[in-house]
């Protein structure tokens, strides 16, 4: 249940606003002062607030707005008052306030506010999670020359509003560089929201791209506000770009090109101001050549191109990467990492980690559970991982002749071998493993349910 704190000297306008959220199946809070929200919200965080302007008292509107910026920067504000001018509005919007709503409030103003606000609290919450995927909070760990060379060019580019394509195998941590060129950018304080362009239905991109209006199709029971209107004022992440389809690159062209979206069925454009950020695993040049990705989409996208590299051409951070991944394993579950011995660094580094990064993360924190406060040797590490030349070991395929299965039986044992196999050399990543089998993400997925496979990124 979302939980709103009202904010507002007049105990009729939190009474009736509150009635209203109740009504809706939100949680409501109220305060009458700047200075008792700021306790209410660190008793407990609201998801959205909606401030007064004009509260009196130690803290005005906008030094309450400010403050609730720094302890909760995550909380949308939405701003109310009946007496505001446009210079209020445009300080408030730039203190970060989300929206603005003028007294005398109407039902369906407040509701649509904060479904929107709602919305940005959400990916707000993806954006930060993104940030700690596997552990990293943000940080590239590694101090090889092939890092210091791409961390001394996000220290260039991320200053800029130039856009920037992030390429590099799967798994690499093309998402952490994106999040470190945010980071970095006077955009810091704005949204960084993402978008999975793999996982999108490709029915649905558009309206997941620039929303939808209410009505605007069957299912659009609500007005969404699309990724780019979430992200204004600060940078979209598009991962996974390579995956459009032709109808939604050139939608997305027209957008870059114009600065500006149209939700679905919508009848006005909407300015937006965004830093894009787009990442692949793909060559896009080559998609180019094959007629799969448009050339001049490209030509925008890749204003500024950061290669990520795999992991093999980087083992000399491998110790680095283990002593981290063994941190946060313990900074999670609260129990001990094991000592890792220099024949379980040499074997780890003579591994090609098809995987990348992702893969040495699962290896790392499975051997932390199996060895907690142990030694990890190299035994131990080929036990989990097993090497023939620097690459995993595969079972041999069935042989059909020395088998009493029927035919069916024996397919399905050797398409999940298959799948099994694509999976792990992929890191788990479903839609790279598609790739690699040459079929496409929703065929896989239903093969892997048929198969009993578990869908771990569903």
């Amino acid at each position: 249940m979302p939980t709103v704190l009202i904010v507002d000297d007049e105990p009729n306008i939190r009474r009736m606003v509150g009635a209203l959220l109740a009504s809706e199946s939100y949680e409501v809070r109220d305060a009458a002062d700047g200075v008792s929200s700021l306790a209410r919200t660190a008793e407990s965080e609201p998801d959205v607030v909606l401030l007064d302007l004009m509260i009196p008292g130690e803290l005005d509107g906008l030094a309450t707005l400010a403050r609730l910026r720094e302890a909760a920067p995550d909380v949308p504000v939405i701003m109310m008052s009946g007496k505001a001018g446009l210079s209020d509005a445009v300080k408030a919007t730039k203190l970060g306030a989300f929206n603005f709503l003028e007294k005398p409030l109407s039902p369906e103003g407040v509701l649509l506010a904060l479904s929107s606000a709602l919305e940005l609290r959400r990916v707000r919450r993806e954006a930060r999670a993104l940030r700690e995927d596997l552990g990293l909070a943000g940080v590239m760990i590694g101090s090889s020359p092939a890092m210091d060379r791409v961390r001394a060019l996000i220290d260039r580019v991320a200053p800029t509003d130039s856009r920037v394509l992030v390429t590099g195998e799967s798994g690499t941590g093309k998402e952490l560089v994106a999040a470190a060129i945010h980071s970095g950018s006077m955009r810091r304080d704005r949204p960084f929201v993402r978008v999975n362009c793999a996982a999108i239905p490709r029915d649905l991109v558009e309206s997941e791209m620039f929303g939808h209006e209410k009505g605007a199709f069957t299912g659009a029971t609500d007005r969404r506000i699309g990724r780019f209107e979430l992200a204004h004022t600060g940078t979209l992440f598009l991962d996974e770009v390579g995956d459009l389809g032709p109808e939604a690159q050139a939608k997305l062209l027209r957008a870059i090109e114009a600065r500006e979206i149209e939700r679905v069925g919508g009848g006005k454009p909407i300015r937006i101001d965004v830093r894009i950020v787009s990442a692949t695993n793909r060559d896009l040049e080559r998609c180019v050549t094959d007629g799969t990705f448009r050339e001049d989409l490209l030509f925008r996208l890749n204003v500024i191109p950061i290669a990520v590299p795999p992991l093999r051409e980087r083992p000399d951070d491998i110790p680095a990467l283990v002593a981290h991944f063994s941190a946060v394993h313990h900074a999670r579950t609260g129990r001990r990492a094991p000592r890792w011995t220099p024949g379980a660094f040499a074997l780890l580094a003579s591994y090609r980690w098809p995987g990348n990064i992702r893969e040495l993360a699962n290896i790392v924190e499975r051997l932390a559970i199996l060895h907690a406060g142990g030694d990890v040797d190299e035994a131990r590490v080929r036990a989990v991982l097993p090497v023939d030349g620097g690459a995993r070991r595969e079972e041999p395929l069935p042989d059909p002749t020395a088998l009493d299965q029927s035919l069916s039986d024996t397919l399905d044992t050797h398409e999940r071998t298959l799948i099994v196999r694509a999976l792990s050399a992929a890191g788990g990543n479903v839609a790279e493993a598609s790739r690699r089998l040459k079929t496409d993400r929703a065929n896989l997925y239903r093969r892997m349910r048929r198969l009993g496979i578990p869908v771990g990124d569903e």
